[in-house]
């Protein structure tokens, strides 16, 4: 899988000395400047924006995405919490199934709530009544599973076959749309506009029985929109067509695209040996700090690293350097790189792009420590520490 992003923007010129390591560095300025291409998308198109937390959920920075959308997405109890405490605007939660030990609380701290099945609607309607009768005003929605693929890599498509994502589209009858208020239809992954409308032109000749019933129709996530050769444009209008043809109001959940090339993960060369090619030992762990390094699989880019076609001096190898982390896991590798600084223990080094989808899903594996949070402002060099972690959260974790 080829990352999408990597413009190191401002971070070209940060020192990587002002942090510890591993650090995770987010530019607010970038984070401003994409926020603003969403909000002039949600104003242009005349519909509603809100930032998904399963990808950037990083509640420091709460109050600059207030300054410019209209809430947040979530993913279930927990981040529904978190919406609840520290962002502003509306919470849509959506979750592949609920606990019904968990429904009552979802459905006072969120405005949409989401469903995976009309089955699972139904089975908890005493739960929503309930709710509806002690004054919780919430509209109930329903996931749906076009059944049209555009992945790259299946494990990251929702419409893959058999996924477990949405209901099938073409199972939906009149008695499943009488259960609902809206339609949720979440298909893309680090895409741009096509998929978007290809999908939509085969959703379109199921659902046009029932426009004008939907109070709303949300478009999901998975739109680079903030990506510079995104076809905004031709989103807007096509936005605004949807609203027109089905009487919907619409909403989009950008994750990715809030936080695109917003945040690096700067760490250090500990180690280096050869095994029939140059291998450093790093204090960032594939497994533990960017999983879908080995997930995906994708290479993350780095910053500052040296073009093929230009000659490497510093390092003295004349080639690329494999980089893997400190776990015990034998596939805790990175990537292999022309590195801009030398081979050598104490170097610091930073990837790209890594604010979303890398912070959220962090973890102490083998003890490796997390890496701190800081908030950097290119805009006037301003640079604080959000977060450090200890050893007594890891010992914590699992007493």
């Amino acid at each position: 899988m080829k990352t999408q992003a990597g413009d190191p923007g401002a971070f070209a010129h940060f020192d990587l000395t002002r942090v510890d390591s591993p650090s995770f560095v987010v530019d607010a300025a970038k984070l401003r400047a994409n926020l603003a291409i969403l909000a002039d998308v949600r104003d242009r198109a005349g519909i509603k924006m809100l930032a998904a937390l399963k990808a950037f959920s990083m509640w420091s920075v709460a109050p600059i995405i207030g300054e410019y959308l209209d809430g947040v997405c979530t993913s279930g109890l927990w981040e529904a919490r978190l919406a609840s405490e520290f962002y502003d605007g509306e919470i849509a939660t959506y979750s592949a199934a609920y606990k019904p030990d968990d429904l009552d609380e979802v459905l006072r701290l969120s405005d949409h709530v989401i469903f995976n099945s009309p089955g699972q609607i139904m089975r908890c309607s005493a739960i929503i009544e309930a709710a509806r009768a002690r004054g919780d005003r919430f509209d109930i929605g329903l996931r749906i599973n076009p059944l049209h693929a555009t992945g790259e890599v299946p494990r990251y498509d929702p419409c893959a076959p058999h996924s477990r994502l949405g209901f099938p589209i073409d199972q939906l009858t009149e008695e499943h749309i009488e259960l609902i208020d809206g339609l949720h239809m979440h298909t893309l992954c680090e895409q741009d506009f096509a998929p978007l409308e290809r999908t939509w032109d085969i959703a379109f000749d199921h659902l046009e029985p029932w426009f004008g019933q939907f109070k709303w129709i949300n478009l999901g996530g998975g739109h680079h929109i903030t990506r510079a050769d995104y076809q905004r444009d031709e989103l807007v209008e096509f936005l605004i067509d949807l609203k027109e043809d089905t009487g919907a109001d619409v909403y989009l959940e950008p994750g990715e695209a809030v936080a695109l090339d917003a945040g690096i993960l700067v760490g250090t060369i500990l180690d280096a040996h050869e095994n029939g090619m140059p291998v450093a030992i790093t204090d960032i762990s594939a497994t533990c700090h960017m999983p879908d390094v080995i997930e995906a699989p994708y290479r993350p880019a780095m910053l500052g690293e040296v073009p093929m076609d230009d000659e490497i001096i510093d390092d003295g190898q004349g080639g690329a350097v494999r980089l893997g982390g400190p776990s015990c896991l034998a596939g805790d590798v990175i990537g292999d790189y022309r590195l801009p600084v030398p081979c050598e223990p104490g170097q610091r080094i930073a990837f790209l792009d890594q604010a979303h989808y890398s912070m959220v899903k962090t973890t102490t594996f083998n003890g490796v420590p997390l890496p701190s949070i800081w908030l950097w402002d290119s805009a006037n060099d301003s640079l604080e520490c959000v977060r450090k972690f200890t050893w007594e959260e890891f010992r914590n974790r699992l007493g």
